[in-house]
């Protein structure tokens, strides 16, 4: 079992920035591929940002692409997901979620899940 948990959200004005952490616990986090999925009110979750375990592979939505920075600290058995740029879109509940196998966009591919954090943007 891994056990993931968000924080760092909260409200932001358009144009602004929040760093988003993700602490895993549990299994070997470094033996993880790690996501970042977001969530509106009335849609589906959709794909941000992915690291592999290693980090020599990075994935992002190209809705964030230029904006957004996914990262990860093994040694602190921590991922990250720096926004800058904000737009009032980007509003969502955040999840960071872990697989075992590689960083990859479909939500289907991943193992465990956080219970997510709300990142709201004004306008």
């Amino acid at each position: 079992q891994v056990q993931l948990v968000e924080s760092g959200g909260g409200l932001v004005q358009a144009g602004g920035s929040l760093r988003l952490s993700c602490a895993a616990s549990g299994r070997t986090f470094s033996s993880y591929a790690m996501g970042w999925f977001r969530q509106a009110p009335g849609k589906e979750r959709r794909f941000v940002a992915a690291i592999s375990w290693s980090g020599g592979t990075i994935l992002y939505a190209d809705s964030v692409k230029g904006r957004f920075t996914i990262s990860r600290v093994n040694a602190k058995n921590t991922v990250y997901l720096q926004m800058n740029s904000l737009k009032p879109e980007d509003t969502a509940v955040y999840y960071c979620a872990a697989a075992s196998g590689g960083a990859a966009p479909r939500s289907n591919e991943y193992d465990y899940w956080g219970q997510g954090t709300q990142v709201t943007v004004s306008s």
